[in-house]
């Protein structure tokens, strides 16, 4: 992959990111479970604050790792020469440390529906009904990683190719 694409994705990963690490930090920084539960209805609170308690420990993972990822994809654009090798690694980290930690969260509080990819329909499906305020953060922060997946599955699959064929010479 030419350069000045790589610099293109490394700028649109980081866009994305500092998106994504506002979205977590307003909702950690001023969400906690006691407020959550007075979102919950009546007769759903039975097992929720369990639930909360996974679901924002999942949250606070995703946001340490798109932190990382976002000085790392700084630091790759911010250098005077732009080296496309480590600018690739970046990339893939983000896949791997962001991308999956959104869509494959440790507690399972939520999955993806793979069947709603890509039908404008929410893909998110949740394993039981969260807070509306938690349920529109994670909408809202699964339209972000869906750019970011999209952009950067092409390109992850011939990094890993790539890697695959230097280790075969």
């Amino acid at each position: 992959m030419p350069a000045e694409q790589t610099k293109q994705l490394c700028r649109l990963a980081k866009d994305r990111l500092k998106e994504a690490i506002r979205l977590l930090e307003d909702f950690l920084n001023y969400t906690h479970i006691p407020r959550l539960m007075e979102e919950t209805p009546e007769s759903e609170k039975e097992g929720m604050e369990e639930y909360y308690r996974e679901y924002l420990s999942d949250l606070r993972v995703l946001l340490v790792s798109c932190q990382v990822a976002y000085e790392k994809v700084s630091l790759v654009l911010r250098r005077a020469t732009f080296k496309r090798e480590f600018a690739e690694k970046v990339l893939s980290e983000i896949v791997h440390g962001c991308i999956y930690n959104f869509y494959y969260p440790r507690n399972e509080v939520y999955e993806e529906d793979g069947r709603y990819c890509y039908t404008q329909q929410e893909a998110i499906k949740f394993r039981r009904q969260p807070a509306e305020s938690l349920r529109k953060l994670t909408i809202d922060l699964s339209r972000i990683f869906e750019i970011l997946r999209d952009e950067l599955d092409y390109y992850e699959t011939d990094y890993i190719t790539r890697l695959r064929m230097l280790k075969m010479d």
